[in-house]
């Protein structure tokens, strides 16, 4: 259970909020084709264990907004991972005047989370219409690999996860907490803001019973920062 109350309330996510237009594709980037995705696709189902359903493993936004429709869900632990707010974002909640930061899995650690297996009826339109939502630009920030993840009563299962790339320009590696806090009190895009991301997570893990040291600190450093202002 967790152990205390949000400080980070939804009056405060308000405030943060700003009606910001969505600027769309960035000229001059690459962004991931039909085809791309068809190939990423491919590769990871041409990877999955034999005789194993389809799972997918999430640790931020994919608990609140999972994109795509499953059968069941499950806690679980993936041991050598950890999430953190390690990559700067110009769009979505954040903008090229004011950056964002946006959590990934990164290497170390371990991470609680919820285990989701996917209907698996039509795996390639499923993993198509998820990939499209986890990244578009290339090189991509999120990563889809196979882990091993246990879950709640025991046994190990492979599960799908996004994971943070390093060799992505926007990786910043390991931030302070004071640095992450005035970014998320602040960052703002077309989706909502920093502070409301880190309040739908915190909140969605603390619904499951799920306690994240490093995301109840970060959330009371924001709900002061945001608190200040007032």
């Amino acid at each position: 259970m967790v152990r205390r109350a949000l400080a980070l309330t939804p009056d405060l996510v308000a405030l943060t909020r700003r009606s910001i237009p969505d600027p769309g594709l960035e000229p001059g980037l690459q962004y991931y084709t039909d085809a791309d995705y068809d190939a990423v696709v491919a590769e990871m189902l041409a990877q999955r264990p034999p005789h194993s359903p389809l799972w997918l493993f999430a640790c931020g936004s994919l608990i609140w907004n999972p994109e795509v429709d499953y059968a069941e869900e499950r806690l679980g632990v993936a041991h050598g991972w950890h999430r953190t707010f390690c990559f700067r974002i110009t769009r979505f909640r954040g903008t090229p005047e004011i950056p964002g930061l946006m959590m990934a899995m990164d290497r170390g650690g371990q991470c609680r989370g919820v285990l989701f297996r996917l209907h698996d009826h039509a795996p390639e339109a499923t993993l198509g219409k998820l990939f499209r939502r986890e990244f578009t630009l290339k090189p991509q920030n999120n990563l889809p690999r196979w882990i091993t993840v246990r879950t709640e009563d025991g046994p190990l299962v492979q599960a799908i996860a996004f994971v943070m790339n390093r060799q992505s320009p926007a990786y910043l590696g390991r931030l302070d907490h004071e640095i992450v806090s005035d970014v998320l009190a602040e960052a703002c895009g077309h989706r909502g803001s920093g502070a409301e991301y880190l309040y739908n997570t915190v909140s969605h893990l603390a619904e499951r019973g799920i306690y994240d040291r490093n995301l109840m600190r970060l959330q009371e450093q924001v709900a002061r920062k945001i608190g200040e202002r007032l």
